[in-house]
């Protein structure tokens, strides 16, 4: 028991040596590319694609009737919270699907967890643009 306590804390020292991790400015350049990259990858989901859609739609409705900058403001923080929500869903289906390739009541409840999140924001924005938009 304690050799293979010792060969799988060995087995993390190797892994954690072998990933050379940025410091200073040169970390900041590396996150930059590391959310890039998740930009990219979100990009590929057709839902993040519509809601990117539905963001720009939302700005021109809120120009055209007059949106105070505050109101405008509030949209931007709630899209762009909808955007990282919308990213853990997909970071969560990935992962499941990596680990439990099979159906699985807990796969699907992670999933469907994740879903109901994104729709949980998706509600509050769109109750927010008509209150904006109508009222």
């Amino acid at each position: 028991m304690a050799e293979e306590e010792h060969r799988s804390a060995a087995s993390a020292e190797d892994r954690s040596s072998s990933v050379r991790k940025e410091t200073g400015v040169a970390h900041f350049f590396a996150a930059a590319r590391y959310s890039l990259q998740g930009f990219l990858r979100l990009y590929e989901e057709s839902a993040f694609r519509h809601e990117l859609l539905a963001f720009a739609a939302g700005f021109v409705l809120f120009w055209l009737v007059g949106a105070s900058f505050s109101e405008i403001v509030t949209y931007a923080v709630l899209m762009l919270l909808l955007f990282a929500v919308e990213a853990l869903n997909t970071a969560i289906e990935e992962l499941v699907d990596r680990v439990s390739p099979e159906i699985s009541t807990v796969g699907r409840n992670a999933k469907d967890l994740g879903s109901f999140a994104v729709f949980c924001l998706i509600l509050v924005n769109g109750i927010f643009a008509a209150a904006v938009i109508f009222f």
